[in-house]
């Protein structure tokens, strides 16, 4: 399958860097093909234009600036997002590329009268999100009750790519990792994408 990896960390040694070549070696062992798009590192700029902007409700998205990220994730059957969740939200690069490549006419269709947009991610099969956090699991599942997780699940794959299963896997504490603990959650990590045929 062809599985687009998607990171957005700024320093080349974190966790998230790690973990992301990690899914890369045991999607690349399994035998797909695997892309990387390194929003850092790829100079990928967060902000939506006002080209951009303007376009969401014309005939056509303006993706003049994005149109090679935008093949890649058309050509995705599988998706992994391996990022810091930061403020219990996503990185502005990570957000920056929903904004503009998650675009009309590339993620959906604008719905007629008021009713539900269409999706058009219709072959995103799999989407495992993988993030680290400072907060331990509590905050994040009981007080915040895990807004990256469904703002992901609810309101961008849902409506855009209804068929593909989702999973979240969330380091927590992630400042004070013990070795052990990131071995179990490595693991996790290989056993869920291991289970994508």
């Amino acid at each position: 399958m062809n599985c687009l990896l998607v990171t957005a960390h700024p320093l080349k040694n974190s966790l998230n860097t790690r973990l992301a070549g990690l899914a890369d070696r045991v999607l690349t062992g399994a035998g797909h093909q695997v892309i990387r798009e390194d929003l850092y590192s790829g100079g990928f700029s967060a902000g939506l234009t006002a080209a951009e902007r303007q376009s969401y409700s014309a005939p056509a998205y303006d993706d003049s600036a994005t149109a090679a990220q935008i093949a890649r994730l058309r050509a995705a059957e599988t998706l992994v997002l391996c990022f810091p969740t930061w403020w219990f939200g996503f990185p502005a690069q990570m957000k920056g590329w929903f904004d503009r490549v998650w675009a009309p006419g590339v993620a959906y269709d604008h719905a007629e009268g008021g009713g539900l947009i269409r999706p058009r991610l219709t072959g995103l099969r799999h989407v495992l999100a993988v993030t680290t956090l400072g907060s331990p699991w509590w905050v994040d599942r009981l007080v915040m009750r895990q807004p990256v997780a469904r703002v992901l699940r609810t309101g961008i794959l849902r409506p855009c790519a209804p068929q593909a299963r989702f999973a979240m896997l969330s380091l927590y504490q992630a400042e004070a990792m013990e070795a052990g603990r990131l071995a179990r959650f490595e693991a996790r990590v290989e056993q869920a994408l291991q289970a994508w045929s």
